[in-house]
Formats: structure tokens, C-alpha cells, sequence
């Protein structure tokens, strides 16, 4: 069994215990959320229960490893070659509404680049996995990108970050303007999960900004494997560190890349 293949499924058992958690705390939460500083910036009992679960998993199996979790930080050796990149409950805000579209995110970064990623949501009971060179599942079963490649026929889908009060690059232009040359854009309120559906076909595009590694590093290597494409928005090398990620069936990453580098602004309309 190859190393990829043991981080694969050591991640697939804190995802589903992780899972576990989050099914308990469903519906019960009463006055257990909190802003953490931004306006609809929500963290639960359920988030953080959830997270113990999975560092206590990662930590047991692999106690060298460097650890980037949404609400605990930095943990672990920071010198390691491997990195955790873990969102314990990704769309708090679908979950906390009982609005089932949310999940557990756990993606392995081995030197800065995505190797391996395991999506769990417990509400669908669906399980998104995959490793460099190993493909990408749905329950257990492989998966692929749509093959759309008209702009004008494509479901895309898009998130809006949490600052997007605050400033003109809030991504509002980007939406009408790509609402208007598809059948539709959707805004789900989990990025881990839209980069599942255009994995497994279900969206033929995402793009989205603001984000943090923690939202993306499982969902990078579940498209790629699944034959899709990852890049900054001009199609330059993609890097997590940016928050800001265009990921495609790979058809139509040309031509959504295009689009998204001439959008004017929304003062200018």
C-alpha cells in the first residue's frame, strides 16, 4: 500500500467520525453559535467538536505531521513536509440553518501542493475522496468531470466571502455577468462541496475568491484527479495562498477564464 493510499484513508476515518459528530449536534445547536469578528461569520459547538475528532485521528496516526485547522490554527511541526489543511464543518451557516449542503474537509498538502482530499457531507452520506494518481470517488465508486464545453449550456457555481461588505472585489459583477452567458450560476455556501460537484459533474465550473487553504486543499485534488482543471483566474499556476481559485471540467477553463479576466466592474453598468 502506497503512502498516498494509507493518508488516504487515515483521513477517511477522521472525515466519517468527524461526520458523526456533526449528525449529533444536527438540529440541536439552540444558542451554541457564535460570530467569530465578521458579520455572518459563524462558528458552532458542532465545528469545534468536530475538529477534535479529526486532530485527534491525524494526531494519533501521523504525530509529525504539521496541522492548519480553521478554528484551532497552526498546530504540530511546522517544519514538516506534510501539511493538514482541515474545515471541520464547512458551510456552518447551511448547517446552523439545518440547510444540508455542508461538510468535513480534510486535505493533505505534501510540500505546498494538494496530494490528497476526503469530503465528507453526513446529511447526503456522501463521501468524495481521492489521491494524486489514485483517481477520485464517490462512495467508493470513480468519478469524472462533466464534458460540457459551451458557456452558454453550463451550470456554474460561485461563493461570496465574508468581507464582500467591506469591498468592490466582492465577486457581485462576476455573478451577473455569468448568470447572463449560462443556464445558471448557483451560490451553495460550501466551497468544499461546489469543488466536489464539479469533480463529480454535477457543476461544470467554480470559481470563487476570499477563500482559505483550509476550503480548498481536498477539493483541489478531488477535480484534478476527476480530470478536471485548477488555476488562478488568468490561468497562471494556481496557489493556495491566494484565496482565489477557477476550477473547471477543463473544456470550458479557457473560456471561463476569459470571462472572468473582462468582467467590468459593477459602478461601471
Amino acid at each position: 500500500m502506497t503512502n498516498l493510499q494509507i493518508f488516504l484513508d487515515i483521513a477517511t476515518e477522521a472525515a466519517l467520525a468527524a461526520g458523526e459528530v456533526l449528525q449529533g449536534y444536527w438540529g440541536k445547536l439552540e444558542d451554541a453559535i457564535t460570530e467569530k469578528g465578521r458579520p455572518g461569520d459563524l462558528v458552532t459547538a458542532a465545528d469545534k467538536a468536530s475538529e477534535v475528532v479529526v486532530l485527534e485521528v491525524l494526531r494519533r496516526h501521523f504525530p509529525q505531521h504539521s496541522i492548519l485547522a480553521e478554528e484551532s490554527g497552526k498546530l504540530g511541526n511546522q517544519d514538516s513536509e506534510y501539511l493538514w489543511a482541515i474545515d471541520p464543518l464547512d458551510g456552518t451557516t447551511n448547517y446552523a440553518h439545518q440547510y444540508p449542503c455542508f461538510a468535513v474537509s480534510i486535505g493533505l498538502l505534501i510540500n505546498g501542493i494538494p496530494q490528497v482530499g476526503v469530503i465528507y457531507n453526513p446529511a447526503s452520506n456522501e463521501l468524495f475522496r481521492a489521491a494524486a494518481g489514485l483517481g477520485t470517488t464517490r462512495n467508493r465508486r470513480p468519478i469524472k468531470v462533466s464534458d460540457s464545453s459551451e458557456l452558454r449550456k453550463s451550470l456554474l457555481v460561485t461563493g461570496f466571502a465574508y468581507d464582500r461588505r467591506e469591498t468592490s472585489d466582492n465577486n457581485y459583477a462576476e455573478f451577473c455577468h455569468l448568470t447572463h452567458l449560462t443556464q445558471g450560476v448557483r451560490r451553495s455556501g460550501s466551497a468544499a462541496m461546489d469543488l466536489a460537484y464539479v469533480a463529480c459533474g454535477r457543476f461544470d465550473g467554480y470559481w470563487e475568491r476570499g477563500l482559505s487553504p483550509w476550503d480548498m486543499a481536498a477539493g483541489i485534488i478531488l477535480v484534478q484527479e476527476a480530470g478536471g482543471k485548477v488555476t488562478a483566474y488568468d490561468r497562471t499556476p494556481f496557489k493556495i495562498e491566494t484565496g482565489r481559485i477557477l476550477a473547471t471540467n477543463g473544456y470550458l477553463h479557457d473560456t471561463l477564464s476569459h470571462e472572468l479576466m473582462n468582467i467590468p466592474p459593477l459602478s461601471s453598468w
